[in-house]
C-alpha cells in the first residue's frame, strides 16, 4: 500500500507491515469483532483511521482504542449512506489509501424455508453495501491503494443449509474480481479475504436458523495479521492454506 507518508522515507513499497504508517485507512464494520480488531491494529500500526459501524457505543470505544479516529454510524441498507461514508472519510483523513470492509451478516437453514425478507437482508449487507463503499472509494483511492473486503470460504464451499448467504459472499468475490482487472491498469490493488470461520460468535449472532456444527474457529488475531501483512504487500487474496492457517497470495 502507498502510504500518504511514503515519500518521507517513512512508508513506500517494499516496507513490510511499516509501510502502514501514515496509511489513511476506513473500515466499514468496524464495530464487529474482525473489523474493531483490525483498526486497533492498523492504529498500532501507525495508520490514520476512519471508522464505520452500526452500533454508536461500540463505535464510540473502537474510536477511543484507535486515538479519537474520526467515527460515523451507517445502515447498510442506506447504500447512498455507504457511499457517502466514503467521501466523509476521504475528508477527514485528507484523501484516501485503502478501504477495507468489514461487514456481514450470516442466516443458517435449508433456501426454501428462508423469507424474502431474509434473502434481501443477507444480499445487502453481504454484497450490496460493501459493493457501495468500495464504489465511491474507487474515486479517492489511487495507485498505489487497496480496496478490500471480507468475504468467505461459504462464497466457493455453498454449503447446505446457508444457501444465500453463500451466494451473497460469493456475489461480492465475483464483483472483487472483475473490479481487480479494471483497476489493474491504474495501479490500485484488489483484496479479496476469504477468511474460514474465525472465533468470534459470528455465526452466533445470525439474523435467522442456528448454525450447524461448526470446527474450532481461527483465532482473530491470527486473521488480523493476514490482513495486514496482505495489506502491506499488494496481495490480491488471503484465503485458507492447504496445511492451515492462511495464505496471502500477491
Amino acid at each position: 500500500m502507498r502510504s500518504a507518508r511514503a515519500g518521507s522515507g517513512e512508508g513506500g513499497a517494499g516496507g513490510g507491515r511499516g509501510e502502514l504508517r501514515g496509511a489513511r485507512v476506513l473500515v466499514p464494520g468496524a464495530t464487529g469483532e474482525i473489523g474493531g480488531a483490525l483498526a486497533v491494529r492498523l492504529h498500532a500500526l501507525g495508520a490514520r483511521t476512519a471508522l464505520a459501524g452500526r452500533d454508536r457505543d461500540a463505535l464510540t470505544r473502537i474510536s477511543a482504542a484507535c486515538g479519537g479516529a474520526p467515527a460515523r454510524t451507517f445502515d447498510a441498507w442506506d447504500l447512498e449512506a455507504c457511499a457517502r461514508t466514503a467521501d466523509w472519510a476521504a475528508a477527514e483523513l485528507g484523501g484516501l489509501d485503502a478501504v477495507v470492509v468489514c461487514v456481514g451478516v450470516a442466516a443458517f437453514g435449508p433456501a426454501a424455508d428462508l423469507g424474502e425478507d431474509v434473502a434481501e437482508h443477507l444480499m445487502a449487507v453481504n454484497a450490496l453495501a460493501p459493493m457501495a463503499f468500495l464504489r465511491a472509494a474507487c474515486a479517492h483511492v489511487g495507485a498505489g491503494g487497496v480496496l478490500a473486503a471480507v468475504t468467505g470460504v461459504v462464497a466457493e464451499a455453498a454449503p447446505a443449509g446457508m444457501a444465500d448467504y453463500a451466494a451473497a459472499k460469493a456475489a461480492l468475490a465475483t464483483w472483487l474480481t472483475a473490479v481487480r482487472r479494471e483497476r489493474r491498469r491504474d495501479g490500485v490493488t484488489v483484496l479479496e479475504i476469504d477468511l474460514p470461520h474465525v472465533a468470534t460468535g459470528f455465526a452466533r449472532r445470525a439474523v435467522a436458523g442456528r448454525a450447524p456444527a461448526l470446527p474450532a474457529g481461527m483465532p482473530l488475531q491470527e486473521a488480523v495479521d493476514a490482513i495486514t501483512e496482505a495489506l502491506s504487500c499488494a496481495a490480491r487474496r488471503v484465503r485458507p492454506a492447504p496445511g492451515g492457517g492462511l495464505e496471502t497470495l500477491r
